[in-house]
């Protein structure tokens, strides 16, 4: 996928992820090398839990705290970049997840979003 921010839709990312996915789990998403519905939520989780400990090393860093001194003393922005990874994986493995339950992620977020913006 050669994209950027302002082009990119979620029919896109589902189409080419799913493409994408078919190379590591050929049949994806009906036949998925028996990979299950837990299996693509425990990666998306495992990616979320990835960015949380960055936004902790972030906190970390703001307070001048110990703990992120060991971590090899990372940048500030070598940290944010390395969140817009995790939170990037995070996103993939969510779309994942939804294609392999049937949801249009897109459609799904844009509902949410609605919904919740109407009752503010």
């Amino acid at each position: 996928m050669t994209t950027d921010r302002a082009t990119l839709t979620f029919a896109q990312l589902a189409e080419t992820n799913a493409a994408r996915c078919n190379r590591w789990h050929n049949g994806f998403p009906e036949h998925d090398g028996g990979w299950t519905g837990a299996d693509w939520s425990n990666a998306m989780q495992g990616e979320s839990g990835e960015a949380g400990n960055v936004v902790k090393k972030l906190r970390r860093l703001e307070l001048d705290l110990w703990g992120n001194r060991k971590d090899g003393d990372r940048t500030r922005e070598e940290l944010i970049a390395k969140l817009g990874e995790e939170l990037a994986d995070t996103i993939i493995y969510a779309d994942l997840l939804a294609t392999f339950y049937g949801i249009d992620l897109g459609a799904a977020i844009v509902g949410k979003f609605n919904r919740i913006s109407e009752e503010a």
